[in-house]
């Protein structure tokens, strides 16, 4: 069993994945400012509340596990404005895991981040930059820093999410020619998340999860 840092632990995918991993019997830090509100309860769960752009909450946050999961996002409203914080908090991050010796990073970013982007469909390009273009902008930058880094690193790019429970009914897209956009429950994103902690087989890979 693994000790995991899951970096954004308290929403959305990065709190479906805490779940997924105490499931399968790992050790889970869940990193998170409002990890102090979390309401799971595993004698595997620690609560660890901190700021992913705060150099010294990541570095405590590195000590003695062997996988980083990020999975940062931000709020809808705060896609109006400027977005840094993916590539500063991957700025950040990966230097820290580099020097600490923490080697596996699974980093979830979205279908439309990096290279996928060529596979969005010309009648979604134009709402798609209007309305998540500052954040994609800066998951490029994320993803970059990630592939230029020297960790063992995967790049997992969900397309729409939705709710509800994980089904086990999903495509991994590995090939560019095979990438698509499609709906995928956040649980089963986090299902992929943790039997790739188990088997590292997209290691230095990028992939598309659609359902």
């Amino acid at each position: 069993m693994a000790h995991i840092l899951v970096m954004g632990a308290s929403h959305g995918i990065g709190l479906e994945t805490v779940k997924a991993a105490l499931a399968a019997g790992h050790r889970v830090r869940a990193f998170a400012r409002s990890a102090g509100r979390m309401t799971l309860s595993d004698p595997n769960l620690e609560r660890f509340t901190a700021d992913a752009l705060n150099p010294i909450d990541v570095a405590s946050a590195l000590e003695g596990v062997d996988v980083v999961v990020q999975a940062l996002g931000v709020p809808v409203r705060r896609l109006i404005g400027p977005v840094t914080l993916f590539s500063d908090a991957t700025n950040l991050l990966v230097p820290a895991m580099e020097k600490a010796g923490v080697g596996r990073l699974i980093a979830i970013t979205g279908f439309g981040a990096g290279d996928s982007r060529d596979a969005i469909g010309p009648l979604q390009r134009i709402p798609f930059r209007l309305v998540f273009g500052r954040a994609y902008d800066d998951k490029d930058a994320q993803e970059m820093r990630i592939r230029h880094s020297h960790l063992d690193w995967t790049l997992v790019r969900p397309g729409v999410l939705t709710s509800g429970p994980a089904t086990g009914r999903y495509e991994v897209l590995a090939t560019p020619a095979s990438w698509r956009n499609g709906l995928i429950a956040r649980a089963d994103v986090a299902h992929f998340v943790v039997a790739e902690i188990g088997r590292a087989f997209y290691a230095k890979r990028a992939v598309v999860l659609v359902g």
